[in-house]
C-alpha cells in the first residue's frame, strides 16, 4: 500500500460527520493533518471534497523481484505493453485492483508513468496495487511463464474471442496493448494464446482501460468462480 504522508484540510471542515472517520485514522497512524485554504486543496485536486491526502506509492518492483513474487496458484497479474496516456494507466489500475489482480506490470520507456493524474484516474488503486516496473515487456512474460501463468493477450485480430472457450485454470497473465498499435510483435508473440473481444456494435474497438475491464470481468474472473 501506499504510504500517507500528510492530510491536508479545509479550515472549518474538521467537524464534518464524513471526515471524522478519516482524522481518527490519520491520528492512529500518525500522519499529521494540516488545516489550509481551499484554493490550495483546488489546486491539488479540483474535485475534492474538503480533504486531499498527499500519499507516496510505494517503490516499483524490478524485474527480478517480480520473478520471486510469492504469487497464489490462480493469481491473476495485468500487464499493459506500452500504455502511455495516464488517463488509462490510472483506468486500468483501478479495474485490475477492483478484478482482484495480484500485480500490474507496466513498461519503463514509452509508457506512462505513476504521475498524480494517474492515481487520481486509478481512484487510489495505485497506491494499493503491487506495481513491476520492466524494461522488456517479453522478457517479463517468459518470466511469468516460467511462473506457471498463462499468457492471454488482448488482440482485436485475434481468431477467436472470449466467447468461444473458458479462461485458461490456474495462474494467468492477461497483455493489453497500446492506445494505438495494440500489442507489440515480440509480445504479442510471447503469449500462449490470443483473444478478442466480440464487438456487435458499430465503434470497431475499445480503448486499451476499458477493453481491460471488459476481459477481466467476462472472461478471467469467471474461470476463477467455477474453480
Amino acid at each position: 500500500m501506499g504510504v500517507a504522508e500528510e492530510v491536508l484540510l479545509a479550515r472549518g471542515a474538521r467537524e464534518t460527520p464524513g471526515l471524522r472517520e478519516l482524522l481518527d485514522a490519520a491520528r492512529t497512524a500518525g500522519v499529521p493533518v494540516r488545516e489550509v485554504g481551499r484554493a490550495e486543496l483546488d489546486r491539488l485536486a479540483p474535485e475534492h471534497q474538503g480533504v486531499v491526502v498527499r500519499a507516496r506509492p510505494l517503490a516499483a518492483l524490478t524485474e527480478r523481484e517480480l520473478a520471486a513474487y510469492p504469487f497464489a496458484e490462480d493469481a491473476v497479474v495485468v500487464v499493459l505493453d506500452g500504455v502511455s496516456d495516464p488517463q488509462n494507466l490510472g483506468a486500468a489500475a483501478r479495474s485490475a485492483e477492483a478484478a482482484g489482480a495480484a500485480m500490474l506490470v507496466t513498461r519503463e520507456r514509452r509508457a506512462a508513468g505513476v504521475t498524480p493524474a494517474a492515481v487520481r484516474a486509478s481512484a487510489g488503486a495505485l497506491l494499493h496495487l503491487p506495481h513491476a516496473r520492466v524494461a522488456n515487456v517479453p522478457r517479463a512474460l517468459e518470466r511469468l511463464r516460467e511462473l506457471g501463468f498463462t499468457v492471454i493477450g488482448l488482440e482485436g485480430s485475434a481468431p477467436r474471442s472470449i466467447e468461444d472457450e473458458p479462461c485458461p485454470a490456474g495462474r494467468v497473465a492477461l497483455v493489453v496493448g497500446s492506445e494505438d498499435r495494440g500489442l507489440s510483435r515480440l509480445a504479442r508473440e510471447t503469449c500462449d494464446l490470443l483473444v478478442a473481444l466480440p464487438m456487435r456494435g458499430r465503434v470497431g474497438s475499445l480503448n486499451a482501460s476499458a477493453a481491460l475491464a471488459a476481459a477481466l470481468y467476462a472472461y478471467v474472473l469467471p474461470s476463477r468462480r467455477r474453480a
